[in-house]
């Protein structure tokens, strides 16, 4: 019998098994706070449940354990992890210290299938998707590695958060449980390539986290160029469906836009930038990308990129960059990944 993952159940679902196993309710909340509080690997450790629903649960039941396979510290205090799954495969996750406290970027598949030239990622295309205890166990490594607390989590590693989207919203309400973890909503921001179906769908939820949309270009040309996504859903649909999202949620959107040398640097396309998103008081983050093997694109010099800034905020768009932590190691997203694979394959 294949075993299900313990941790990947929301407290509600974990209510919903036990009743089915004739449990009392109070017994959700105390196996939840081991699971996602104390965050044991063992059902053994959980001293206060009797041990015939112990018994019972290690029959039926897994709790996801992540390993490090590797892990590297920059200069700047970055770590990145690529951390193995159960069944063999890997991901990665990275841990970047600022001094509001320490964000987790988390990935929500193995590889990715949104195609995205710039990206190291999607370069092998999709495995799976993770499972919400498996994301839930990137974040609670991260921190047990490092010994200190996690307070902000970015979904922005390896996969395409919004086509994982009933694993990631579970993720989402274990994550900010006042009987788990409990890191708040507005301490999570979550990127997307743009799938505007699921745009909207995540809009119905109302939550308060931070929507990041990875635009990186201004028009379809550009764009369909950079991301086969805009071939599904072209520059206007996407901006579309986030003017709706801010209408519905009333949460701000932040655009991610990684600045490519000769692609999408020009003051032109700072211009048209602008005038695309005008009147929506969102955000650019400006990426000076990381280099990838395999592909065409190198980084803006930090001088252009200044410049690009400049014009979007004379232009009345609100534009910060990046800082490039971690450029002293395997930083692009993937590339520890595809390393240890190739290095697997001979």
């Amino acid at each position: 019998m294949c075993k299900k993952q313990i941790n990947a159940l929301t407290l509600p679902q974990l209510a919903e098994r036990l009743k089915e196993m004739g449990q009392p309710a109070f017994r959700a909340k105390q196996i939840f706070h081991w699971l996602h509080q104390k965050q044991v690997s063992e059902f053994s450790r959980m001293t206060d449940q009797p041990k015939t629903l112990l018994a019972k649960l290690e029959e039926e039941y897994d709790i996801v354990r992540l390993t490090i396979r590797r892990r590297q510290q920059s200069k700047d205090g970055t770590v990145k992890y690529l951390f193995g799954l159960p069944d063999g495969n890997c991901i990665e996750t990275v841990v970047m210290r600022y001094t509001y406290g320490n964000t987790v970027c988390v990935s929500t598949q193995v590889g990715c299938r949104m195609g995205c030239r710039f990206c190291a990622s999607t370069q092998a295309g999709l495995v799976r998707s993770l499972t919400a205890g498996e994301i839930a166990a990137e974040v609670y490594a991260a921190q047990a590695d490092i010994g200190q607390r996690i307070s902000h989590i970015v979904l922005m590693g390896i996969g395409e958060p919004l086509d994982n989207f009933d694993n990631v919203m579970d993720f989402l309400t274990i994550i900010s449980s006042p009987d788990g973890i409990n890191i708040g909503m507005r301490n999570i921001s979550l990127s997307t390539c743009g799938l505007v179906p699921m745009i909207d769908k995540l809009a119905q939820r109302k939550l308060q986290l931070t929507l990041s949309i990875s635009l990186h270009a201004p028009n379809d040309e550009m764009r369909s160029r950079m991301m086969p996504v805009n071939n599904a859903y072209p520059v206007a649909q996407l901006i579309d469906a986030c003017r709706r999202y801010q209408k519905t949620t009333g949460r701000r959107i932040s655009f991610e836009y990684s600045m490519v040398k000769g692609v999408n640097d020009s003051p032109e396309t700072a211009r048209q930038l602008a005038g695309l998103i005008k009147g929506m008081g969102a955000h650019v983050n400006l990426i000076p990308i990381n280099p990838v093997d395999g592909s065409p694109y190198s980084a803006t010099d930090a001088a252009n990129v200044r410049r690009f800034q400049q014009l979007l905020e004379q232009l009345g768009v609100n534009a910060t960059v990046r800082r490039r932590l971690g450029s002293d190691i395997s930083a692009a997203c993937g590339q520890l990944r595809r390393e240890a694979r190739e290095e697997a394959q001979g």
